[in-house]
């Protein structure tokens, strides 16, 4: 990956971060937290991945978020000095469940190592 979109990710990630804690009053969009940011070559398109507190609303939250994206993109736009800010996705991120699993079965194989 190249170092400037690398640097737009994470502009992006820390911006939106901020977006969502002043300025979104959506209480749907309450406790999300951007784990990462993925823009195409081409600066056109981002996918920017979140976890949220109450899994129980991941649907709600995804619906909540990409109907915020224009406002966010918006709001985006006036912080961040780019010519073209990226069209938005909300994407959760299920990596921290996937770990959460593995560190489950590491744990089983251990145990019964010791049994």
């Amino acid at each position: 990956m190249n170092l400037k979109i690398e640097r737009l990710n994470n502009l992006i990630m820390r911006e939106i971060s901020v977006i969502l804690q002043t300025e979104i009053k959506d209480h749907d969009i309450s406790f999300v937290t951007i784990t990462a940011v993925r823009t195409t070559s081409d600066l056109s398109f981002s996918k920017v991945y979140f976890t949220c507190l109450d899994d129980e609303k991941r649907k709600q939250t995804i619906d909540a978020l990409n109907n915020a994206s224009g406002f966010i993109r918006k709001l985006l736009a006036d912080r961040i000095e780019v010519r073209h800010i990226p069209k938005l996705e909300f994407v959760y991120d299920s990596s921290i469940e996937y770990g959460q699993k593995i560190e489950e079965k590491i744990k089983e194989i251990h145990k019964e190592d010791i049994d």
